[in-house]
């Protein structure tokens, strides 16, 4: 059914629906789906599609323009006038009241300067600028859905953790109750051990209410009805990448990364429209021709009401001398645009370097607070054991057994975050160098 899922046959998924037990899928798996079928990777991959269509544009631009033309004309009586308007005679028109015509043309462009490569060159450009930001795009998803799919993670661990603390806090209420009967604690004990499983129950229905939201949130992503149950098969204590592995993107961080390839794009289109601009300053040279039916025959004097053919080829140049001073502050500015943005191509790539290596200096943390957490988790383990055993020995508060709970509970708490956001920082990583 999982392939089902990811397969996309949207009929089987809405009939599966309704399952109580709903779909397991991987960290992986939810990643590539979300990057596949999320609404904004597919308006993205949209804009790059129509890009595309813009470059084959600019190259089709290069061919001939042809033109076909007709028209025909039927013209009134010929009136004269002598002596001014006081005499007028009125007679046909000749040789004859018609006219017609009927032509092709056809303009083909030999030199302009470089114009029409700079406009190729431009489009190309904002083609592989449109790719980046697609990619950008499914990048961007990828992250919110992983960071969405280790929240739920987070939330479905800490359910187990809360349900094993609900079971404790019920053991607890009946072994105090026992011994309040038997007159070996007082009534506030009974009362706190009360309290304390309430409040265990009440955080158990949040993090039920937080579960339904997330898994919503991660419907959104993946684009899949919000009815959608999605069970996470990893957990917080999936493997996670040594460092080691990720010294390679960091290297490669201030080339790979997307912002980094798009200000190189955003260059590569200043330059274009600048030699566009530069090409304004050279001569033009054209070959064009045509040839057409006509009626009557106006080539002749008088005219003949006949119909003739002709036609004609030949070479069009122009230059314009406006251009060397028109364009010349024209020009200047486009270059000073090209420098602007090779330094902003430079600084993007300095702090995309900055915003890696601080992700990478976190990952290491984050290792390192896992193994911290989970030395603390099995001290505060032993420690539940030692003050339940001396509370119920009398040897002890019910302060310090509610204490010590509250402190396994929370090392607990504090391992799970810490596993998630080693996981978090090493996507981010991944984004941020453009290898997600």
């Amino acid at each position: 059914m999982l392939v089902i899922f990811l397969a996309g046959h949207s009929a089987c998924l809405f009939a599966q629906v309704n399952s109580p037990a709903g779909f397991n899928v991987s960290l992986s798996e939810a990643v590539q789906f979300a990057k596949s079928q999320n609404k904004w990777v597919q308006a993205a991959r949209i804009e790059q599609s129509a890009a595309g269509e813009d470059r084959q544009d600019a190259y089709r631009a290069a061919l001939p323009t042809v033109n076909v033309s007709g028209s025909y004309q039927r013209f009134s009586d010929l009136t004269l006038f002598t002596e001014g308007l006081s005499h007028s005679t009125t007679g046909p028109r000749r040789p004859t009241p018609n006219a017609a015509a009927f032509g092709v043309d056809a303009l083909f462009n030999i030199y302009s300067g470089g114009r029409q490569r700079a406009f190729q060159k431009e489009q190309t450009s904002r083609l592989g600028l449109a790719k980046i930001n697609a990619e950008d795009q499914s990048g961007n998803i990828a992250l919110q859905t992983a960071g969405q799919y280790l929240d739920l993670v987070r939330l479905a661990d800490l359910k187990k953790y809360i349900q094993d603390q609900l079971k404790r806090a019920q053991t607890r209420l009946r072994n105090i109750n026992a011994l309040y009967k038997n007159q070996k604690v007082t009534k506030s004990d009974v009362l706190r051990a009360e309290v304390m499983l309430s409040t265990v129950e009440l955080s158990l229905q949040q993090t039920d209410n937080d579960i339904i939201i997330a898994n919503q949130k991660l419907d959104v992503l993946m684009n899949v009805p919000d009815s959608v149950r999605v069970n996470p098969t990893d957990s917080a204590a999936m493997p996670k990448p040594v460092p080691d592995s990720l010294l390679q993107l960091i290297e490669r961080s201030g080339i790979s990364s997307y912002s980094v390839r798009k200000a190189a794009e955003n260059v590569e289109i200043q330059r274009a429209r600048v030699r566009g601009i530069q090409s304004a300053n050279m001569p033009s040279l054209a070959f064009y021709t045509a040839y057409g039916l006509n009626y009557p025959n106006y080539l002749f004097f008088p005219s003949v009401n006949q119909a003739y053919a002709v036609g004609f080829v030949g070479l069009k140049a122009q230059y314009s001398i406006s251009s060397l001073y028109h364009n010349k502050s024209k020009v200047a500015a486009g270059k000073l645009r090209v420098k602007e943005l090779e330094l902003q191509q430079q600084a993007t790539a300095d702090n995309i370097t900055t915003d890696v290596k601080s992700y990478y200096i976190k990952y290491i943390e984050a290792l390192n607070r896992i193994a911290v957490n989970q030395r603390s988790v099995e001290q505060s383990q032993v420690n539940y054991r030692i003050v339940t055993t001396k509370y119920f020995n009398q040897l002890a508060l019910l302060t310090d057994l509610l204490d010590a709970d509250n402190l396994l509970q929370e090392s607990r708490f504090n391992l799970i975050r810490a596993q998630t956001d080693a996981l978090t920082i090493y996507y981010h990583l991944l984004y941020t160098s453009g290898n997600l």
